[in-house]
């Protein structure tokens, strides 16, 4: 099969899962886009900032001494980006709106990027 095929699937499946989700997507650990479903017209920038941020918080991490990143949590008066490693080569950015319940982004989000992991994993 298709890998940006069924990466793309995973992340309707993620919308599908938490309904406050607005867009999502998946991109390189360098930045390149691999596939999307948000509704900007700035997804190659998008991807870009999520490679720079990914980098950022890996090095806060290992600085802090607090072990694996998991993800980063940027919150805003409009909604929330949330960005999640997923596996060594993949990002996985997820937005959502005002009043988002974060649990169940957190949950919903570290759970698809451990399946884009594995999908990426198989390629």
């Amino acid at each position: 099969m298709d890998l940006r095929h069924d990466i793309h699937r995973e992340l309707v499946v993620l919308r599908e899962r938490a309904p406050e989700i607005t867009g999502a997507l998946t991109c390189t650990v360098d930045g390149l886009l691999v596939t999307t479903d948000l509704a900007v017209s700035s997804t190659e920038q998008t991807a870009a900032l999520t490679s720079a941020l990914l980098s950022l918080s890996r090095q806060m991490t290992d600085l802090a001494w607090i072990g694996r990143l998991e993800e980063t949590l940027i919150s805003a008066a409009q909604g929330h980006t949330a960005c999640y490693a997923a596996g060594p080569t993949l990002v996985l950015t997820v937005l959502a709106g005002p009043g988002a319940n974060l649990g169940l982004l957190r949950i919903e989000g570290r759970r698809a990027a451990d399946r884009i992991a594995a999908i990426a994993g198989r390629g």
